[in-house]
């Protein structure tokens, strides 16, 4: 096995760990899967209007435009630092944490994880995700999406330092997108 194989295995492992603690609500242990200046985005997305300048090139069909900012209310859904998610991981463990009881139920798939470059101790990845969420009394949802992660060797595993959470949804209908992604 080549290196890029073993290091492609590597990365999978570690995904698929971070998914099975964030299912199992292991999230103090999730917590140490970051670095400690991570930058933990999901971006609004809107409609764009084609530019007819770009007809014939990728870029005219490009879903990048869809996350541009047009005007300074284009605001992400979720933009938040290691302390900020050190409080909702917290928060989880509070008897007043109404938005968390009873817990809700997930249950996360990674897939098509793709190494895009690898610069010093960083690598960039590309993943897919399906979360189902079902809470006691409500419908279950499924959100769908791409992760773009920028992950950092320490220690001997990875820490994830930076994430982008690319919802593949036009309208958001699930109850919340305050879940780790």
């Amino acid at each position: 096995m080549d290196l890029n194989r073993d290091l492609h295995f590597e990365v999978e492992q570690f995904y698929y760990r971070e998914a099975r603690l964030l299912d199992d609500r292991e999230y103090q242990q999730w917590l140490a899967l970051l670095s400690e200046d991570i930058c933990y985005v999901m971006p609004s997305r809107y409609v764009a209007q084609r530019d007819h300048a770009l007809r014939g090139t990728e870029a005219y069909l490009s879903p990048e435009r869809e996350m541009q900012t047009e005007t300074a209310s284009d605001l992400p859904l979720r933009e938040e630092n290691y302390f900020v998610l050190a409080v909702r991981v917290d928060r989880a463990f509070k008897p007043t944490a109404w938005g968390d009881n009873p817990p809700a139920r997930t249950r996360r798939h990674v897939s098509n994880v793709e190494l895009l470059g690898c610069e010093g101790d960083e690598l960039k990845v590309v993943s897919n995700f399906m979360l189902n969420y079902s809470r006691h009394g409500q419908d279950n949802f499924l959100y769908s999406g791409q992760r773009r992660d920028c992950l950092r060797r320490e220690g001997g595993s990875f820490k994830v330092a930076s994430r982008e959470i690319i919802l593949d949804w036009n309208v958001i209908t699930a109850p919340t997108v305050a879940l780790f992604f």
